[in-house]
């Protein structure tokens, strides 16, 4: 992902300035009739109205609400991302995919920023089709950041060092996202507690990044991110 320099240092001291001190199976693709639990301030004619928003987007009205849930959080620079303000100029597609179909390799991924010609996407695993929205929107605070083909350990570790610091806003504006049956829910709260481990700095979620097999061979640095 190339981001300037300037961007960069935004982002990152926008990440401080609110710290003290940085997969399984795929689901069969099939359709739920399981409906999202939604914040209660999310009713239908909510929805509605932010509708206009996000639609370009993609298809799923959950991906609005995840959306609406960053703002005011650290994952506003990911939300302006996803509507357009990226390296395509473009909305973001979102989408729920298998992820084997794309390839065997990411079957057990939860998410993956894909780049297409000119074209964003952000495919997430069928699995997670009825995880709470405020998991989700953490999950697209990360998978924004990436947006083009190159990809490292850098990367990574700041994009779920992103992922963890709004994970912890979300909870304490939306308590009830915490549903702990969800594979999300775990994956964010497993971030969550690494981050806090860490004295909220990247220590921790740095070691997992580094020693997770499916990430053994990304680079150490790709453009824009420059340092672990």
């Amino acid at each position: 992902m190339v981001i300037t320099k300037y961007i960069k240092r935004l982002i990152v001291i926008s990440l401080i300035a609110m710290l003290p001190q940085g997969y399984a199976l795929a689901a069969k693709n099939q359709e739920t009739t399981v409906p999202h639990q939604y914040p209660a301030k999310y009713t239908p004619e909510y929805i509605e109205q932010i509708t206009p928003t996000y639609k370009d987007v993609g298809k799923e009205e959950v991906f609005y609400v995840a959306l609406d849930m960053l703002k005011g959080t650290e994952g506003m620079f990911s939300r302006n991302a996803i509507l357009g303000n990226n390296l395509s100029q473009r909305a973001m597609r979102i989408e729920f995919r298998d992820l084997g179909q794309i390839n065997q390799n990411y079957a057990t991924f939860d998410a993956l920023g894909w780049k297409r010609g000119k074209n964003l996407y952000i495919y997430i695993n069928n699995k997670h089709r009825n995880a709470p929205a405020g998991a989700i929107a953490a999950l697209l605070s990360h998978e924004a950041l990436h947006q083009d083909e190159y990809n490292s350990l850098a990367e990574e570790t700041y994009a779920w060092t992103m992922e963890a610091v709004v994970w912890n806003e979300i909870l304490k504006t939306y308590p009830e996202s915490n549903q702990e049956d969800s594979d999300l829910v775990k994956r964010e709260n497993t971030l969550k507690k690494l981050l806090e481990k860490g004295d909220y700095t990247n220590k921790y979620i740095k070691k997992a990044v580094l020693s997770n097999s499916g990430y053994k061979n990304l680079p150490s640095y790709s453009p824009g991110f420059n340092d672990l």
